[in-house]
């Protein structure tokens, strides 16, 4: 579940091991770049740690972030 608070959406993701975890970063970096929305994140091992607001926005949540957030829910 997506956590609001201080202007970002957050989650944490864990994964198996770092090549299951970075194969979904990279399926989550296609998404952004095609909806030219690109996450803050980070990665350790097999842990992605994802926090989204749109910059453009004053650095707020706006529906880009959610829509994103959503898409990223369906990966799996």
């Amino acid at each position: 579940m997506w956590k609001e608070n201080d202007n970002k959406l957050y989650k944490a993701f864990e994964f198996k091991d770092f090549s299951t975890a970075f194969a979904f970063m990279t399926r989550v970096a296609l998404i952004a770049e095609k909806m030219n929305h690109h996450p803050t994140w980070t990665n350790t091992y097999n842990k992605v740690e994802i926090s989204l607001n749109t910059h453009d926005a004053g650095d707020t949540v706006t529906d880009k972030d959610r829509k994103l957030a959503e898409a990223i829910d369906k990966l799996g």
